[in-house]
């Protein structure tokens, strides 16, 4: 078994492009298992939380103001410049700019720590990240909802990320409680996490595409259309992440973001257009590892 998760875990960015195909060849799959994503989230978080162990996770705390001064770039400072200069010129409405809202608004998504950690990088500071992103984000959301009311109820945001903090919280804490009676992991152990980290991300991204099964065929130029707009703002944030920091795990972050916190409070008017987005969103940030690795190793063997 430790086997067959390590070579997943060589593999591990074609087996989320392998997913990404599942999930459009296989619609039926796709639907049954969407009701299954907060637990298989939950497992990802586990997962990463016990490759990162509790001795990494508390020294990389030192870092929390810088870290903190970043967020609040990244999900306040950068959406607020996006309202001004697009209420500025009258396209607040657009369904383009409300996708791109959301994006620039969310916390990094739940899987950032496991996909940092199979392009071949540190994933404790992406952890420090997601947990410090989600903890702010009703106080970061909060002058954006204000200002762009159609984005959603705040209650509801707060609601559902505060229960990402608890699924964060209580995964991180039966990690780590399992690393303080368990030996110290070695090379095969880290590799085979990672392996279950790509396998899991992979079922994930099926449950995932379920939204974007009809749109392919049925409107096949939209679906076109929204995959490209997200494919320019997600590696185009990345490249802005790489560019400003140079550091493999706010490059990831910076594109990569939990836009269904904010899914769960729109109202179902602006819900409806919006869903193609949703699902044509994962496409570039499950290729993340695949193209954003690549750039990046290779970034660094020419430096």
């Amino acid at each position: 078994m430790l086997s067959l998760l390590g070579a997943l875990a060589a593999r591990g960015p074609w087996v989320l492009v392998a997913g990404i195909v599942a999930g459009i060849a296989l619609p039926g799959l796709a639907a049954d298992l969407v009701p299954y994503i907060p637990h298989m989230v939950a497992g990802l978080l586990f997962l990463a939380a016990l490759r990162i162990g509790p001795a990494r996770m508390w020294a990389s705390l030192t870092d929390v103001p810088r870290s903190l001064a970043l967020l609040l770039v990244l999900q306040l400072a950068f959406p607020l410049m996006l309202v001004a200069v697009f209420g500025a010129l009258g396209l607040l409405g657009s369904v383009f700019v409300l996708a791109l809202l959301l994006i620039a608004m969310a916390s990094p998504i739940s899987g950032s720590p496991n996909m940092v950690a199979m392009m071949g990088f540190d994933p404790a500071s992406t952890m420090r990240l997601l947990i410090l992103g989600t903890l702010i984000l009703p106080l970061t959301s909060l002058p954006v909802l204000y200002l762009v009311p159609a984005l959603g109820d705040l209650q509801t945001v707060i609601a559902a990320a505060l229960r990402l903090v608890v699924v964060i919280l209580g995964s991180g804490a039966v990690a780590f409680a399992l690393r303080a009676i368990l030996p110290e992991p070695g090379l095969r152990d880290l590799k085979a996490i990672d392996g279950a980290s790509a396998l899991l991300l992979a079922i994930v991204v099926i449950g995932l595409m379920a939204a974007v099964n009809d749109a392919l065929w049925t409107q096949p130029g939209t679906f076109a259309l929204w995959t490209l707009f997200v494919c320019v703002v997600n590696f185009g944030l990345q490249a802005v992440g790489y560019i400003a920091t140079g550091k493999p795990g706010i490059t990831v972050i910076a594109g990569n973001r939990n836009i269904a916190l904010f899914l769960v409070a729109l109202p179902a008017e602006v819900m409806a257009p919006l869903l193609i987005f949703v699902g044509c969103y994962q496409v570039p940030m499950y290729l993340t590892p695949l193209i954003t690795g690549r750039i990046l190793k290779a970034l660094d063997r020419a430096a």
